[in-house]
C-alpha cells in the first residue's frame, strides 16, 4: 500500500439487521476532492455479494426500524456540512430530510413503534456557529462573535471545540409525518448523550452529568424524561462515566460503565458491563479480565444473552454475557466473532448476528456470525498480515506484539511504532499505517507495553506514576525478539508514534538514543506541566497519571531530557489539536535546535488530534509522503 493508495481503501462502518435485510455504511477517502465519501450498501444474506443502496456523497449510521420498513440514516449533502438525519422505505425509494441544524443531528434510535426516532444535537448559543443572533438575522462571522465567559474547567473537547455554548440536546421527531418538525426535550444547560427508547415507548433514556452538568464531574448518570416532555428524571446513578443505555423490556437498563470513586478520573479502568433491575446495580462482568470496547456499538439484547464487543490482546471480540451473569471473566462468555481480528460493529434481529470484522490485511468484511463471510470489502491494493510476537521483559513480565514485514528476502530496515493512549492497543485489524510502511520495504514492529489495554485492568494500571519505566522495558523487549528475526537489520531502526507514542519516542530518543538512526514523534505529550493547563483534559489527566507534584511530573517529561537527544528528529504536530497542544511540540523542537540537534518541524494546519485517523484525506496522503520522505533519508 503505498500514499496515493489511500483513496482505494473501502472500510465498512455500522451495521444494521432487520429480516433479510442488512445494510453498512461504507466509507473511502477521495484524496482529489479532500472528502470522505460512500454510500450505503446492501449485503445479501445468501452470500451473493453487496450492492450500493444509496448514492449522496456520504450516508452513514444506518439504523432500520422494528417493523423493518423504514430506514434512518445520517446524510451528508454538501461537503463541508454537517450530516442531517434522513429516512426512506426500507424497499427503496427517495430519501427525506428530517432535520436541518446549524451542527447537524446524532446517530438516529428508533422507538418501538416504528414510527419516532430520538437524536441528539449540538445546539448552539445565539450568534454563535453559524446561528443568527435574533430569528431571521445574519450571523456574525466567527471574528465577530462574542467573547466566550468561561467558568468552567471542562468548556472544551478536542476534534468537537468548544462545548458549553453549544450543549447536546434531546429531540423527537415522527419519521412518517412529512410536515412533523423535531421536538426538544432537554433545555440546553447541559449535554444530553446517547438516547435510548424506553420498552413502551413512553418515554427516552439518556446520559449526562451527575446533577445535570451542575459542576465538572467524571460520573455519567441516566436520566429518563417522558416523550410528551418535562423534567429529566434520574433513573441510576451510575458508577463511573456510563455510556450507551440499552432499555430491557422488564423496565431494567443495561449500560456500559467503568468504575471509579467520586471525584476521580476513569483512568486505565476496564470498562463493564451493568444491569439496573429498578432497584440496584449489577455488574455483570468481571472488571479485571473484561473490557468492553464502546467504539464497537451499544449491548445487544438477544434471547440468548446480551452482545458486547470485548478487548483482549489486540483483538475486538464479539463475546454474549448471559443476563444474569454476576461478575462474568472472560473465559466463561462465549466467543462468536474476532478472534485475532477486530469487532468493529455488530447488530441482531432475533438470533441473526451480523459483523463486521477486520484484519491486518484485510479491511473489513461482513460476517453472518455462525453462516461465515457475507461480503468482503478488502482492498484491492496487496497487504501484509501481521505476525504475533512474544516475549519476556527483565523484570520476568510476558510481553506482546506483532511485526508486519515487508516483501522480499531483507534485511530490512525497522520501524518500532508506538501506540497512543496509553490505554489503547495495537490490535488484530488493519492498520494503514503498518501497511504504508511495509510496502515501502520496512519492517513495522507493534508493541503492546504495560499500560496498553486488553490485558487486564492491572495491566493498563501499570504505568501510573512510572511512565517511561516498565513501559519502556516492555517495548524494548518486543522490539528485540522482532529483531531476532534475520531478515531484519539490527543496524537501521527508527521509532516512532503519536501521542503516548509522541511521548514514547520523545523518551526512548532521550534515554536509549543509541538504539536508534532516528526518531519521528507526533501529537506528543513533550513536558506534563504546561500539558495540565493547555489540554483539554490535561487538568485531570497530569495528576491521575503523574501525580499532581511538579517535581514528579518533570521527571516524567521527555522535555526535561531534551539535551540528551542528538539523533535526527522530526516534530509532528497539527496546528487545532486541543489533546496534545501545539505548544507541546515547539517547547521540544525549540530545545533541540538550540542543543544543536539536527530537527525538523511539520505543522498541519486546520488539523486536530485525530489527522492520522480522521484528517483531511490530502493531509493523510502528504503525511505519508513526508514520513517515507524521513526515514528514506535516514534508514537508506
Amino acid at each position: 500500500m503505498r500514499p496515493d493508495d489511500l483513496q482505494s481503501l473501502t472500510q465498512p462502518g455500522s451495521v444494521s439487521v432487520r429480516g433479510d435485510l442488512v445494510l453498512v455504511n461504507v466509507l473511502t477517502p477521495d484524496v482529489t476532492a479532500n472528502a470522505y465519501r460512500g454510500g450505503l450498501h446492501r449485503v445479501a444474506l445468501d452470500g451473493g455479494g453487496t450492492r450500493r443502496w444509496t448514492w449522496a456523497e456520504r450516508d452513514l449510521a444506518p439504523r432500520i426500524s422494528p417493523d423493518g420498513r423504514w430506514v434512518a440514516f445520517l446524510r451528508v449533502t454538501e461537503r463541508g456540512k454537517p450530516p442531517q438525519l434522513h429516512v426512506m422505505p426500507s424497499d427503496g425509494g427517495e430519501a427525506r430530510a428530517l432535520t436541518d441544524f446549524e451542527l447537524g443531528a446524532g446517530v438516529p434510535v428508533w422507538a418501538p413503534d416504528s414510527r419516532r426516532l430520538a437524536f441528539t444535537s449540538r445546539v448552539p448559543e445565539p450568534g454563535r456557529y453559524g446561528a443568527p443572533l435574533v430569528a431571521g438575522g445574519e450571523a456574525p462571522t466567527p471574528d465577530a462573535e462574542a467573547p466566550r465567559h468561561i467558568t468552567r474547567l471542562d468548556y472544551r473537547v478536542d476534534d468537537v471545540g468548544f462545548t458549553t455554548d453549544r450543549h447536546a440536546r434531546l429531540f423527537t421527531v415522527d419519521a412518517l409525518d412529512p410536515d412533523a418538525e423535531p421536538v426538544e426535550l432537554t433545555d440546553g444547560t447541559f449535554s444530553a448523550l446517547d438516547p435510548a427508547w424506553t420498552a413502551d415507548g413512553e418515554a427516552v433514556l439518556f446520559l449526562a452529568e451527575r446533577d445535570l452538568g451542575a459542576a465538572e464531574t467524571f460520573h455519567n448518570d441516566l436520566y429518563r424524561v417522558t416523550a410528551a416532555g418535562g423534567a429529566p428524571e434520574l433513573v441510576v446513578p451510575a458508577p463511573g462515566a456510563a455510556m450507551l443505555p440499552v432499555a430491557l423490556p422488564d423496565g431494567g437498563v443495561l449500560f456500559y460503565s467503568p468504575e471509579h470513586a467520586p471525584g476521580t478520573a476513569a483512568i486505565a479502568r476496564n470498562v463493564s458491563l451493568w444491569r439496573f433491575d429498578g432497584e440496584g446495580l449489577t455488574r455483570l462482568t468481571d472488571v479485571e479480565t473484561v473490557d468492553c470496547e464502546k467504539a464497537a456499538g451499544a449491548p445487544v439484547v438477544t434471547d440468548a444473552g446480551v452482545l458486547v464487543a470485548v478487548r483482549n490482546r489486540g483483538a475486538v471480540e464479539l463475546r454474549r454475557v448471559p443476563l444474569d451473569a454476576d461478575n462474568a471473566v472472560l473465559a466463561d462468555l462465549e466467543l462468536l466473532a474476532g478472534e485475532q481480528a477486530e469487532v468493529k460493529s455488530f447488530a441482531a434481529d432475533g438470533d441473526r448476528i451480523v459483523a463486521v470484522v477486520t484484519t491486518s490485511d484485510n479491511t473489513g468484511e461482513v460476517e453472518l456470525v455462525g453462516g461465515g463471510t457475507l461480503t468482503d470489502f478488502g482492498s484491492t491494493v496487496p497487504l501484509r498480515p501481521s505476525v504475533e510476537l512474544t516475549g519476556t521483559a527483565p523484570d520476568g513480565y510476558p510481553v506482546h506484539g506483532w511485526v508486519v514485514l515487508p516483501e522480499g528476502e531483507g534485511p530490512h530496515p525497522v520501524l518500532l511504532a508506538v501506540h497512543g493512549g496509553p490505554f489503547m492497543y495495537h490490535g488484530w485489524g488493519f492498520f494503514d499505517e503498518a501497511q504504508v510502511y511495509a510496502a515501502a520495504g520496512y519492517a513495522v514492529v507493534l508493541p503492546n507495553p504495560r499500560g496498553s489495554a486488553g490485558y487486564g485492568q492491572a495491566h493498563g494500571q501499570a504505568v501510573i506514576g512510572g511512565f517511561g519505566t516498565v513501559d519502556v522495558d516492555d517495548i524494548l523487549t518486543v522490539l528485540d525478539v522482532a529483531l531476532e528475526r534475520p531478515e531484519l537489520d539490527a543496524g537501521r531502526v527508527g521509532v516512532m508514534g503519536g501521542s503516548y507514542g509522541g511521548f514514547m519516542t520523545s523518551w526512548l530518543a532521550a534515554h536509549h538514543g543509541e538504539r536508534f538512526r532516528a526518531a519521528w514523534s507526533e501529537r506528543a505529550v513533550n513536558a506534563w506541566d504546561s500539558f495540565s493547563g493547555s489540554s483539554d483534559i490535561g487538568w485531570f489527566f497530569t495528576d491521575a497519571y503523574c501525580g499532581p507534584g511538579l517535581e514528579a511530573q518533570r521527571a516524567m517529561s521527555p522535555l526535561t531530557y531534551a539535551e540528551k537527544i542528538s539523533l535526527p528528529f522530526m516534530v509532528v504536530h497539527s496546528e487545532h489539536d486541543w489533546r496534545c497542544p501545539l505548544e507541546q511540540a515547539q517547547r521540544m523542537f525549540v530545545a533541540l535546535r538550540r542543543n544543536g540537534v539536527e530537527a525538523e518541524m511539520l505543522v498541519f494546519p486546520g488539523e486536530g488530534h485525530e489527522l492520522t485517523r480522521s484528517g483531511k484525506p490530502r493531509h493523510r496522503a502528504q503525511r505519508f509522503a513526508h514520513v517515507l520522505d524521513w526515514w528514506a533519508r535516514h534508514l537508506s
